[in-house]
């Protein structure tokens, strides 16, 4: 299957992020090149990089294609290894940072991934294809792990009663297919949620969270960086779902954030400096236009943050 992913607030993501035509630059979740092509496109030849994360060998090969004959460095990693991937290539501080969070539309569109429960295939949803794998979770995870996980990844209300059910449905016959997990899920729920959304959403971002590690993976990068980012440099990451959103959110206020003592206390005796300001006060998020043309873009934010110091 050809890869094709459209890229959301492309525009906004990288004029938040790029600078210097002579800088050094990460994006840490490359795709198709979308917002990688719009960046590089920018840079000086001979002066300005940019690396290209992914885990995916489909995305950095399709990525490789459309930025053919820019100064990029395609990286086959985690983005959690940000620090690592740096240090081995020699770059000390970066000039802006771009993310584009969440699972890409190729991903989603291409069966054979699993990530989709929209079409019936083996159930696996790892974006680098290597590790655990979405049947590991629906098969071998205690009953408690599976409502752990689909109550906090996927804030799914019916947790406890889709959790009996998949452990009822496994000590029958393994479960094999994105078709027959959506299955469980649908018939594990009251037909009023079933009428009013497709009852999978949750449940399968849930899992996909768990097999990706997502979560922790977006708050080490944020972290790491943060701290790889020169004074001046920025950083833009897109998010789309309540969870990814509030630890960007969280991680943007600490960076920005100055002194931590008591509001009684008459003059500050932390020290604590803020080491960012706020580029968007609110998020930014798709107009009209972008919306007709990609409905997936609805549920995006954009946030964007400076360093001002270390």
């Amino acid at each position: 299957m050809e890869f094709s992913h459209i890229s959301v607030l492309l525009k906004e993501t990288v004029d938040g992020a790029f600078g210097e035509k002579s800088g050094v630059y990460a994006d840490l979740t490359t795709g198709g090149g979308g917002h990688s092509y719009e960046l590089a496109k920018r840079l000086d030849k001979e002066k300005g990089r940019l690396i290209c994360f992914d885990q995916d060998e489909e995305a950095l090969e399709a990525a490789g294609k459309r930025l053919e004959g820019l100064p990029v460095t395609l990286v086959k990693e985690n983005f959690r290894n940000l620090a690592a991937v740096l240090d081995r290539l020699g770059i000390d501080k970066l000039d802006g940072i771009i993310a584009d969070l969440g699972v890409s539309s190729h991903q989603l569109d291409d069966a054979a991934r699993g990530f989709s429960y929209k079409a019936d295939a083996p159930l696996d949803m790892r974006m680098s294809s290597e590790g655990l794998s979405a049947r590991d979770v629906v098969n071998e995870y205690e009953l408690g792990e599976l409502k752990r996980i689909l109550y906090e990844y996927g804030e799914e209300k019916f947790a406890p009663k889709i959790a009996a059910a998949i452990v009822s449905a496994r000590e029958k016959s393994p479960i094999e297919t994105t078709g027959e997990l959506a299955e469980i899920i649908k018939n594990s729920v009251p037909a009023a949620y079933r009428r009013e959304k497709n009852p999978c959403r949750k449940s399968f971002q849930a899992i996909r969270i768990e097999v990706n590690d997502e979560l922790s993976a977006l708050d080490e990068v944020l972290c790491a960086g943060f701290e790889r980012l020169k004074i001046g440099g920025k950083m833009s990451v897109i998010t789309f779902h309540s969870l990814e959103d509030r630890i960007v959110k969280e991680r943007f206020r600490e960076f920005c954030t100055g002194c931590t003592c008591p509001p009684e206390f008459p003059v500050c005796v932390c020290g604590k400096k803020p080491r960012a300001e706020h580029i968007t006060k609110k998020p930014i998020v798709a107009g009209e236009t972008e919306l007709a043309q990609n409905p997936r873009s609805r549920s995006a934010k954009l946030r964007v943050i400076k360093k001002i110091a270390d």
